[in-house]
């Protein structure tokens, strides 16, 4: 092509020659093409659950006879998909690593790899060049090529009509749930999340059933997402409810952690799919920096051949799960999944929840497995026509063997087996074809036995496919299959939002001495100790009494056990100062109890030490130790249900630091003083307790205390070394002291 010169004059094109074009048809006609050739064959999946190129790879791999044999090196994989998917190596290659068993990326890989493939949680971990990695095709797909040579599917000519490969490859699961999806077309996107494979299994055999089921009972069945990363889902079900509906939505995800109490370290074993290890290891650098993560002293990429591992060493003293739940909201470990399931159906893009999608792929499943029947059936039907010619041949074997060698020219034997026998050309051919060694009675009868059998499986081949409820039903018994051989447990974890929240960042508490008064009506108490030097006489309502009382800081956290098996947190710093002369703040206002329910014990905490317990007693003469532990929570929730056993009330909940004396008075008259530890230690929080003081017919306990000193002067005279025990009667000056009448 001529270059313009310098100076040239622009080219004059008449203003008659110039033809005009509305934007609109120019989009129309030139862009719209390229914008459905975008969507269609490049980056939304089809029902199958793949994009072009994945089938493309995948089917090439099973025409070299990968899902058997050896591995070979993977770029001779990708020379030889070249004949469906014109497009350079690399491209081909990036795809291939996705779907690999080393990239980590697919709950079910399908291709067994051998090399470095990178990692899907990281975005610079670069994979080996194809000439260094092996591959072949897991076992797992040969649920994907079933069918595939009885003409499940239809096949079409390749890009330049040297072969044929499928439109579609016939899976059968639903492999468009179970393996993750991401594209960008041109005007939308999908983001696909991957399911359980055992779980979708079982929705998929409860829609064969009853295709009108509801979303609340697939949601019974298939709970939510499962990544091949893990984690940790925040589970709510009307979010989730409107994934399975529309098809559109987001879920929460969490990494999963453990915290090293030796080497003062938390390891991240599982962060969210959609996170990546470098942006993370930035994240926290930049945290560092700023001064806003002081609790870490170092961090490390500590991935190994036991999987993904990413290391922070904490400052000592440091709470390890604080420092994660400050990790957790400002970086990427936790992390929204956007859920957008487009997926072309028919030629068409279409937005499905999964209960659609589902019902698509029995349509689609259906029809392949249809065609499979169907063309088995056409091979049955040719077979058992040749052989019913042969029985033919088996009357007269020395009549066609004389015809055979009467007839003059090779082209008339077939025509006068025809005519002599009363054969079809097809028959014909296939007896003039059998070795002379053959044509005895033995080899036809052996051969013509199998006329019965045949007969018997083309009649079932015929039901099925007469009866779509037959159909239906063998679907869902290869389903049931696939599950028992393939289902794997979870790996991503549900859990409920409340379990996962947030630790907020602690304000700046003043600290200063005070004095904490709790009373048995449920009036509570903080007073500075510059209020206490004016007036330290406490006001109480009438018939009201001091239960606990305890000089303090204003730091600590308090646990307040009420009379519904139910324990309420709070911190002192919550509670406003007051003046010792007035009643103070009703706790179950306060902190929002039960209508009914009120305090039974107050107790002041600064950390859950596991040498400390809680005992309780109960009306029925039994008792518990529970370690304090076992109320210790991630986050900040402010009530803890069945906090202890309320098969039976309870009657005293006495906090132990020590062993202590613990004195128990039935309303029979009578009462055992027991060393604490005698009461048996369960780490189960609702366990009902054992018999300390064995008790008659209606009776019941109505004291347990440890503070009786003042109360019980021969206290220590109905002391017992082992339990249960009927206890000693209460001496007449006890009872004059607790003005109990006792019939």
């Amino acid at each position: 092509m001529a270059r313009k010169k310098k100076n040239e004059e622009p080219l004059f094109i008449p203003e008659a020659e110039v033809t005009y074009q509305p934007i609109t048809e120019t989009i129309e006609k030139n862009y719209m093409p390229y914008v459905m050739s975008v969507i269609i064959s490049r980056a939304l999946p089809d029902i199958d659950g793949f994009k072009p190129s994945h089938r493309k790879l995948l089917y090439t791999m099973y025409k070299m006879g990968l899902l058997t044999g050896h591995r070979i090196k993977s770029a001779n994989v990708v020379g030889q998909t070249m004949h469906l998917h014109p497009h350079g190596d690399a491209a081909i290659y990036e795809t291939m690593v996705r779907l690999t068993r080393g990239n980590e990326a697919l709950l079910h890989p399908f291709v067994d790899s051998k090399g470095n493939f990178g990692k899907q949680y990281s975005r610079d971990m670069a994979y080996a060049a194809s000439r260094y990695t092996e591959v072949k095709l897991d076992p797992f797909c040969a649920e994907l090529f079933s069918g595939i040579d009885k003409n499940a599917v239809e096949m079409v000519p390749n890009y330049d009509n040297t072969t044929t490969e499928p439109v579609l490859l016939p899976t059968t699961f639903p492999n468009i749930l179970v393996s993750p999806n991401l594209g960008i077309a041109v005007g939308m996107a999908c983001s696909i999340c991957s399911f359980n494979l055992a779980e979708i299994c079982d929705g998929t055999i409860a829609l064969l059933k009853n295709p009108n089921v509801s979303v609340d009972r697939m949601l019974d069945i298939v709970k939510a997402p499962d990544f091949p990363g893990g984690a940790l889902l925040l589970y709510e079900r009307e979010k989730m409810k409107e994934i399975y509906t529309t098809g559109v939505g987001s879920v929460r995800l969490r990494a999963r952690y453990s915290y090293d109490k030796a080497e003062n370290c938390i390891d991240i074993l599982q962060i969210p799919y959609s996170a990546s290890i470098e942006a993370i290891m930035k994240k926290v650098s930049d945290l560092i920096k700023e001064g806003k993560l002081k609790e870490v002293v170092d961090f490390r990429d500590a991935i190994d051949l036991n999987g993904f591992k990413l290391t922070l060493d904490l400052r000592r003293g440091a709470d390890p799960d604080k420092v994660m739940a400050k990790l957790y909201k400002q970086t990427q470990l936790e992390d929204n999944f956007d859920c957008n399931f487009n997926v072309i159906i028919d030629g068409t893009p279409r937005q499905m929840g999964v209960i659609d999608i589902l019902k698509e792929w029995i349509r689609f499943r259906t029809g392949c497995y249809r065609r499979e029947l169907e063309y088995e059936l056409g091979k049955k039907n040719e077979k058992l026509h040749l052989l019913l010619g042969l029985g033919r041949i088996l009357l007269d074997i020395d009549k066609a063997i004389a015809i055979v060698r009467s007839t003059e020219k090779e082209s008339e034997v077939v025509k006068n087996l025809m005519e002599a026998f009363g054969l079809s050309q097809t028959q014909a051919e296939y007896v003039a074809e059998i070795k002379l060694r053959h044509l005895n009675r033995e080899y036809i009868a052996a051969r013509i036995s199998e006329i019965e059998k045949l007969q018997e499986e083309i009649a079932e081949l015929e039901s099925i496919l007469g009866d779509e409820l037959k159909l239906k039903a063998k679907i869902a018994e290869q389903l049931t299959e696939i599950k028992k051989k393939y289902g794997k447990a979870r790996k991503t974890q549900l859990i409920a939002p409340e379990e996962a929240v947030y630790e907020e960042e602690e304000e700046e508490v003043e600290n200063y001495n005070v004095r904490l008064v709790m009373t048995r009506d449920g009036y509570f108490k903080k007073i500075t100790a510059q209020s206490l030097r004016g007036n330290d006489v406490q006001a109480l309502k009438e018939g009201d009494s001091i239960v606990y009382q305890v000089d303090t800081d204003n730091r600590g956290e308090l646990l307040f056990f009420t009379n519904r098996g139910q324990v309420y947190k709070s911190r002192v710093a919550d509670f406003d100062q007051v003046k010792a002369s007035v009643l103070g703040e009703y706790v179950p206002a306060k902190l929002g109890m039960d209508d009914g329910e009120k305090p039974l014990m107050c107790r002041m905490i600064y950390e859950y030490d596991p040498k400390h317990n809680v005992i309780f007693l109960f009306e029925n003469g039994k008792g518990v130790r529970v370690p304090l532990s076992a109320y210790e929570t991630k986050g900040n929730r402010k009530r803890l249900t069945s906090a202890y056993s309320t098969a039976s009330p309870a009657v005293g909940i006495i906090y132990e630091e020590k062993k202590k004396d613990v004195l128990i008075v039935s309303d029979g008259g009578r009462a055992i003083l027991i060393e604490s530890d005698l009461i048996p230690l369960k780490t189960t929080r609702t366990s009902s307790g054992v018999t300390l003081l064995q008790i008659k017919g209606n009776q019941k306990i109505i004291e347990a205390t440890d503070q009786f000193a003042d109360r019980y002067e021969h206290a220590d005279k109905y002391r017992k070394r082992k339990i249960p025990s009927t206890g000693y009667n209460l001496l007449e000056n006890a009872l004059k002291q607790q003005s109990i009448d006792f019939d």
